[in-house]
């Protein structure tokens, strides 16, 4: 009986013969499939820029950077996120501020928002969780009333539509959206993450910090003595994509629609499946939004089945099914609570939520035969 995993890849021959011609080209790196991925994640979003980076942390980092906020000031996120979203603030000196989450959507909550900005808030970064877009509208509406920036983590959500039916990654709300391409997200580059703008000023700096931060353009440097030459015009990291994974990447976007159809044809079977479970609740789309689904995170009441989730885990497991916990509250973790003085007890619905959440398989290569085992599986919890 082959594992299931909570989320996987789907490599086919397309994508295979897509890299085999890059390693058989002239260029591994810094060739001309990184514009061309780039250019195609434009096309796809409406976006009028796009950076392609080496993860999706380094997206995080590049854009939080790029906007050049002062030290000591404040950005707001989610507690409900993986701890990089926070982290890119501390990153570049500042203070990570957390809002509670909406109990349903689990996505930050606009009245819990609204309440943390002050006076030194510059900076918001909404996390558009398992998939599902955030209340962007009335984000981008608090945002432009207190003057602050604000950058999407779209690291679940490339495929994903607000409620006006427009793709996540057109930076309409926003002033930058990041995507991540892990294996286990929706499209895979292996390793790999962009940036989305439509500022061409941040497009720049972000192009700059990406590598270094030195130019080789002899309109930006101050001499140009001969070929050879280049500029560090600012300390930058090493954050390039490779043509490798670029041309995996334009592969991959080709059957974009292709794996968020099959996506959401897997979650409303499992919606369908666990209808009228007393102890689990399936995921909330709000109306109007068509998500592509990263995750499927079910809220179980373990104390109902008389089951720790570490006991459900281990039973699933035994059964072949892999799961994962979507995610320990950034707020509780050492680090944080060390250096800015959070305790459990914070953020009350981020906390409730942690408690009872399950990912459970989710990914377009998904069997018909595996998604009845993981359904029959489930079932068979009490």
């Amino acid at each position: 009986m082959d594992f299931i995993p909570y989320g996987r890849q789907w490599i086919d021959e397309d994508d295979e013969k897509a890299v085999l011609q890059t390693l058989r080209s002239s260029y591994l790196t810094q060739g001309p499939a990184v514009a061309v991925f780039e250019q195609a994640l434009c096309d796809y979003t409406g976006a009028k820029y796009c950076v392609a980076v080496a993860s999706g942390t380094a997206a995080l980092h590049l854009a939080v950077a790029s906007l050049e906020l002062p030290e000591g000031c404040e950005g707001i996120t989610t507690p409900n996120t993986f701890t990089a979203t926070a982290n890119s603030m501390a990153y570049c000196g500042l203070k990570p501020v957390f809002a509670d989450i909406d109990p349903v959507s689990y996505n930050l909550s606009p009245d819990a928002l609204a309440a943390k900005v002050n006076s030194l808030t510059r900076l918001v970064i909404p996390v558009h969780f398992a998939g599902q877009a955030a209340e962007m509208e009335r984000i981008a509406s608090i945002a432009q009333r207190n003057g602050l920036k604000v950058i999407e983590d779209a690291a679940h959500a490339i495929g994903s539509c607000y409620r006006d039916g427009s793709k996540v990654g057109n930076c309409r709300y926003s002033d930058a959206t990041i995507f991540s391409f892990h294996p286990v997200k929706t499209l895979t580059t292996g390793e790999g993450g962009a940036i989305m703008t439509n500022d061409e000023s941040l497009y720049r700096r972000m192009l700059l910090l990406r590598t270094h931060g030195i130019t080789k353009d002899a309109g930006q440097m101050s001499q140009n003595p001969g070929p050879w030459y280049y500029e560090m015009h600012a300390l930058g990291w090493h954050y390039r994509i490779t043509d490798m994974q670029a041309s995996l990447g334009v592969s991959q976007l080709r059957k974009l629609e292709q794996f968020k159809h099959r996506r959401r044809e897997i979650v409303a079977r499992y919606n369908d499946s666990f209808d009228g479970l007393p102890w689990l609740v399936t995921p909330h789309e709000a109306e109007g939004l068509e998500s592509c689904f990263h995750l499927y995170v079910v809220n179980i009441d373990f104390a109902a089945i008389g089951k720790t989730r570490a006991a459900v885990m281990q039973q699933l497991h035994e059964a072949g099914i892999g799961t994962q916990v979507h995610y320990i509250p950034v707020h509780t973790q050492p680090w944080y609570q060390q250096h800015y003085g959070y305790r459990q007890g914070d953020y009350p619905a981020t906390e409730a939520y942690y408690q009872n959440c399950l990912s459970l398989p989710l990914f377009a290569a998904m069997t018909e035969a595996e998604q009845k085992r993981v359904i029959n599986a489930v079932r068979e919890l009490a």
